[in-house]
């Protein structure tokens, strides 16, 4: 058989099995939304779970997945933007730089389990935080992190040196050429990288299991006091979570309506995991578009 025909036959291997993936993945998606999408309303969307009996809804664990991506967001950010901008920067290539960057690769391929139970020990039981919202956010940190730093070091890795030197022939100093010419070319691909992170956060269950805690506290919407742990803002009280909602229903059972309960939160999930991904893409794109005029 001549190489053209070898490379065609390998290269309709590989598009069979791209579409096999991509077919599986699809029925997946599709199985968990016809599940799931009936079930779906105004009530379920906005009631409170109810353990032993039937028609309860999601409205606090949604609020909860929310409100502790936000939470996340605000600690890791601003750490993962400064950690970034120094290692793509400022950091001189050394043992140190080297260990920092394997450290970063070690530490975002661990498992969320072991994040969990690292945060646990950590966060919920050292550091006396107990099962709360804050020691959930402290944990997706650390799961965090790593990759959001890997991220804006490449996102800033990316911009070409020319752009460097044309802010440095202006006068600017390096830290000028930073702010106003390096990070806001770099703009869409960090915020792309947040925004996936962000479907991550709310996607993930098993770290918040042993920090955020398994239960949902009634809340008292008219009580704004950040202290009191029955305030929706407090950072302080047990926040069960979207995802782990779904995992405590299947594996408990005392709900009634069990099963659909498991697949309304499951489409919901499913949804927004969705909106994060393809919002990612949409606001890269219209970024890029706007502050390069490609």
């Amino acid at each position: 058989m001549s190489p053209k025909k070898w490379d065609r036959l390998f290269t309709a291997v590989l598009y069979a099995i791209s579409l096999f993936i991509m077919v599986i993945l699809a029925s997946l998606l599709l199985y968990i939304l016809a599940q799931g999408l009936p079930h779906l309303s105004f009530n379920f969307l906005t009631k409170p779970a109810k353990s032993y009996e039937s028609g309860g809804g999601i409205g606090i664990q949604l609020f909860n997945s929310v409100y502790l991506l936000l939470i996340t967001m605000l600690i890791s950010l601003p750490l993962s933007l400064g950690a970034g901008i120094y290692l793509a920067e400022y950091a001189k290539k050394n043992w140190l730089t080297d260990a920092v960057r394997t450290t970063i690769e070690i530490l975002s391929s661990l498992p969320s389990v072991v994040v969990g139970l690292f945060g646990y020990l950590l966060f919920v039981v050292k550091m006396g935080y107990g099962f709360s919202i804050f020691s959930g956010a402290l944990a997706l940190t650390v799961f965090n992190l790593p990759l959001m730093t890997r991220n804006v070091e490449e996102s800033l890795r990316s911009v070409h040196f020319t752009q460097r030197e044309a802010g440095f022939s202006l006068g600017l100093s390096r830290w000028e050429t930073v702010l106003h010419v390096v990070v806001p070319e770099s703009l869409p691909g960090m915020i792309t990288g947040v925004i996936l992170a962000s479907g991550r956060i709310f996607g993930e269950a098993a770290a918040l299991i042993y920090t955020a805690g398994q239960s949902a506290p009634p809340l008292d919407w008219s009580n704004w006091n950040p202290l009191s742990v029955t305030s929706p803002i407090s950072i302080f009280r047990q926040a069960e979570t979207l995802a782990v909602h779904i995992w405590k229903v299947n594996s408990e059972g005392l709900t009634p309506d069990r099963d659909l309960v498991s697949a309304g939160s499951s489409a919901v999930l499913i949804l927004v995991v969705l909106f994060f991904n393809f919002g990612a893409r949409f606001v890269g794109k219209r970024l890029h578009k706007k502050l390069t005029s490609a």
